[in-house]
């Protein structure tokens, strides 16, 4: 079992830099791929990025190609997403997800992931 805890959103300009963590507990994270998520008020939760459990493979949403970076660092049980240039279209509350059954894949659709955390916001002004 992994749980799963958010941190370092917070408010920023447009234009501005954030890098969020999740950091995990349970032996299954190293054998897990991950993924973020985000959600806006009235939308629903969508697919931002996602890791392979060794952090050879990554897969991203269209939008936020070029802009942000999904990593890990397996020995402190940490991921991060690295957001640079933020848009108020980025404004939502972000998630991370392990995905401990198909380790290798990079996948997208919520569905497929079996552990969350609580989710932390992100809020982009003008």
């Amino acid at each position: 079992q992994v749980q799963l805890v958010e941190s370092g959103g917070g408010l920023v300009q447009a234009g501005g830099s954030l890098r969020l963590s999740c950091a995990a507990s349970g032996r299954t994270f190293r054998s897990s791929a991950m993924g973020w998520f985000r959600q806006a008020p009235g939308k629903e939760r969508e697919f931002v990025a996602a890791i392979s459990w060794s952090g050879g493979r990554t897969y991203y949403q269209d939008s936020v190609k070029g802009r942000f970076t999904v990593s890990r660092d397996n020995p402190k049980n940490v991921m991060y997403l690295q957001m640079n240039s933020l848009k108020p279209e980025d404004t939502a509350v972000y998630y991370c997800a392990a995905d401990p059954r198909q380790p290798s894949m990079t996948r997208s659709r919520s569905y497929e992931y079996e552990y969350w955390g609580q989710g932390t916001q992100v809020t982009v002004s003008f």
